[in-house]
């Protein structure tokens, strides 16, 4: 082999890679093109999907709170229930509770330095209104 058949074999390899590489390149573009958009939406996809199961784990942690704060409430109410009949049964039914809570409240008002318009049971478990008022 001559050197320029030696030349015109490499020539000829050069054009054929580089025809190759141009067909490749023109082949490879819109592949990486939808590549690159299949990738970001499913980037985006798995951002939505992260996002929605942050709020549903939000709104979960707030519906556990607020049906424990509801069970303590009931707890608490049923407390409250039992205390008031053990009360009320000790000082002689609801008619004692009731009268004992009379002067207490009392006893609260007395020190207060605020005026305030107090009503007093008659027998007949009507107040006598307005007696008294100051001008």
């Amino acid at each position: 082999m001559s050197n320029g058949s030696i030349a015109g074999v490499i020539g000829t390899l050069g054009l054929v890679t580089f025809v190759g590489l141009a067909c490749g390149a023109l082949y490879g573009c819109p592949q990486y093109n939808i590549y690159v958009q299949r990738s970001s939406g499913e980037a985006e996809l798995a951002g939505a999907q992260y996002s929605k199961q942050v709020a549903v784990q939000t709104a979960q942690a707030k519906l556990d709170a607020a049906s424990l704060e509801a069970q303590t409430d009931v707890v608490r109410a049923n407390g409250v229930a039992k205390a008031n009949a053990i009360l009320a049964q000790s000082l002689g039914g609801p008619e004692g509770y009731l009268r004992w809570k009379y002067i207490e409240m009392l006893e609260t008002t007395a020190g207060s330095p605020r005026q305030s318009v107090i009503y007093v049971p008659t027998e007949a478990g009507l107040p006598i209104l307005e007696a008294g008022k100051r001008p």
